[in-house]
């Protein structure tokens, strides 16, 4: 055992592992030249490993007296040789493989005529065997093996460097960049006071370590950064350790993961060591909501091996060197929208939750990313950056320097500046994606159905609007409709939409979900007041998913029609009961009723759009309203009853 152990220590060394590649290359050659033919002779014998003397024996067949084969099943066959016009018998030693080469192509393709040598022949030739027996000596013995054990050997060698050291270039994803050639600031989180107070507050912590040891607080700040996608956690690694002026090492929750039983630890382990080396630095782990996953549930308990290892990193238990390492981790997710492991928490004193921007947050993001591209290219008096940030709500930062960029190949696309339509668009490309109005020109009665399904959408979306009695202005200034399309979109797989901004999240009612299944419900209901129960088509099915999900929610999880208060789930983890289905089922058909009646008050309007809809494809929000003062201001002037007062 202690050999072996000082073998493993001289394989930690770099050097010497390329040293023993080197060696074993070089046995690889020494095999090559040691088993070259060497011709020697033994009384009336002479022996030889040269095959040539065997290809050639059909150039000398006259000559060829006899050709024996003795022991043809061994690992190293015998081919003796007997011309007539020499007295000594020739035998040649040849590997098993390549005597199955020569006896195909030389042997038989050519006609040569040869026996099997009989043992009482080779008992009264023992010496044309002799050979084998007196110079099977350590040498040969050992590279005969070494010849057919090379590959196994070299695995094997591998094996063992891989199991104490990893695989090769697995710690290719770790890089460490100095402070210098960090770049970012505050600044680059657009608005996110309270996002900034926190890192200030982190930096104050990290740079006054003997305050907080008065306090007898001296473990590591390990720092946990969560939030969605695209919200700066990555960029704000970087500025932080620049502004406390330490490398940062950077890598990811899937970089650690290698394929093999153990590969996270050692991946892991390595970028420690490689932290020690540094001395003073911060680890930043990227994507790393893996590591935060309750252990013990799979049945592989290896998997848990790399968290284990963190959970021991993270408390700076391997040496005190490790107590000036600062860990940073990011995550999509946190312990409020997904299962954690307490542990895995508790070693995180700081935690840094990042969130979407507001409107005024988008605005000024909108506006810092257009100031990057030159002047001329943006049209400032056409740009109302208050709207775009209205109607782009729920983006990321990320996704707002995206439609940002979409603008500007639309912009050089068609030669033109950057203007608040041209935003619009880019949001509509990056939102819907591409649309196509020839994929259903010639489809007119789909897209007459599509203009009916989509106009119900529209004016369930306003109807609350419409019954408080608001006039069209005001309902046009709160309405979230950007277009009305018959166009075909073929990332959503539809031949219309009804393009809307998303509202800022926040806190819904009971009476804002009804009506969001009311607006959900209304295609499916323009489709049956037109065309009758029977001629509902399966262009209703995305709605009615949404519909069965926020009102699963709204019954079985916020029990909201219900006095007890009770998440009916965990009640029924292995499915929904009867009652719970028959509670949806009357709640469906009770707004699905509401929706019918409330569409068929607008029946009228619905045709007049449908039919300008047909003809020109897309309505943008202005010419729908413009239609509908159009429509109100006809009939106000017709009849003195307002159509609005009959919903």
């Amino acid at each position: 055992m202690p050999k072996f152990t000082s073998f493993m220590q001289l394989l930690r060394n770099v050097q010497v592992r390329n040293a023993l590649f080197g060696l074993l290359l070089l046995g690889a050659l020494i095999i090559s030249v040691e088993r070259a033919p060497k011709p020697s002779e033994s009384s009336n014998v002479i022996f030889s490993q040269d095959i040539s003397l065997i290809t050639h024996i059909p150039e000398r067949r006259d000559a060829l007296d006899y050709l024996l084969l003795a022991q043809p099943l061994s690992d190293f066959p015998r081919y003796l040789i007997k011309y007539k016009d020499q007295a000594k018998i020739i035998s040649v030693k040849v590997p098993s493989t390549t005597h199955l080469n020569l006896e195909r192509e030389v042997l038989l393709k050519h006609g040569i005529p040869y026996a099997i040598a009989q043992p009482d022949w080779l008992s009264a030739h023992d010496q044309v065997l002799r050979e084998s027996a007196e110079q099977e000596n350590f040498r040969d013995v050992f590279f005969a093996f070494m010849s057919r054990n090379i590959v196994g050997l070299l695995l094997l060698v591998m094996m063992l460097i891989v199991l104490k050291k990893g695989m090769p270039n697995m710690m290719s994803g770790v890089k460490v960049t100095p402070p210098e050639a960090l770049r970012g600031s505050l600044d680059d989180l657009i608005g996110m006071d309270d996002i900034k107070r926190e890192v200030r507050h982190l930096e104050s912590m990290i740079h006054n370590r003997s305050i907080y040891k008065s306090h007898n607080i001296d473990k590591p700040f390990n720092v946990m950064l969560t939030g969605p996608a695209g919200t700066g956690k990555t960029k704000l690694a970087g500025y932080l350790a620049r502004q406390l002026n330490i490398p940062l090492i950077q890598s990811s929750g899937a970089s650690l993961e290698s394929g093999l039983v153990g590969g996270g630890s050692k991946t892991l382990n390595g970028i420690y060591k490689k932290a020690c080396a540094q001395g003073r630095c911060m680890i930043f782990l990227d994507e790393a909501q893996s590591l935060f996953m309750p252990r013990g549930r799979g049945e592989r308990k290896w998997d848990d091996d790399t968290a284990n290892t963190l959970l021991g990193l993270l408390d700076g238990i391997k040496s005190e060197e490790g107590r000036e390492i600062i860990w940073v981790v990011a995550s999509n997710f946190d312990d409020s929208n997904s299962e954690m492991d307490e542990a895995m928490l508790r070693r995180f004193s700081v935690k840094i939750n990042f969130r979407l921007p507001n409107k005024a947050e988008r605005c000024e993001l909108l506006r810092v990313f257009l100031s990057r591209k030159e002047a001329k290219v943006i049209a400032w008096e056409r740009l109302d950056l208050n709207a775009v940030a209205e109607v782009t709500a729920n983006l990321s930062p990320a996704l707002l320097e995206g439609v940002v960029d979409r603008s500007s190949m639309i912009a050089i696309e068609e030669d033109s500046q950057i203007d608040t339509d041209l935003l619009f668009r880019a949001f509509e490309r990056t939102a819907i994606g591409l649309t196509d109005r020839a994929a259903s020109a010639d489809k007119d009665k789909q897209r007459e159905r599509v203009a009916l399904h989509e106009l119900g959408h529209f004016f369930m979306q306003i109807d609350p609007m419409l019954k408080r009695g608001m006039s069209l202005a005001d309902i046009k200034k709160k309405s979230l409709l950007m277009k009305i399309s018959t166009e075909s979109v073929s990332k959503l797989g539809a031949l219309g939409y009804v393009l809307s901004a998303t509202p800022d999240a926040g806190l819904q009612t009971l009476e804002d979900l009804e009506q969001d299944v009311m607006q959900l419900y209304g295609g499916v209901a323009a489709e049956e007041l037109f065309y009758g129960a029977r001629g509902i088509s399966v262009g209703s099915q995305n709605d009615i998913q949404k519909v069965t999900t926020r009102l699963e929610l709204m019954v079985n999880q916020l029990s909201m029609y219900s006095r007890s208060k009770l998440d009916y789930r965990q009640l029924h983890r292995n499915g929904a009961s009867d009652t719970s289905v028959y509670e949806l089922e009357q709640k469906a058909d009770e707004l699905y009723a509401r929706t019918l009646k409330a569409v068929a008050t607008y029946r009228h309007w619905m045709i007049q759009l449908r039919d300008v809809l047909m003809e020109r494809y897309v309505l943008s929000k202005d010419e729908v309203f413009d239609l509908l003062e159009n429509l109100y201001r006809n009939e106000s002037e017709q009849a003195p009853s307002n159509p609005m007062a009959e919903t």
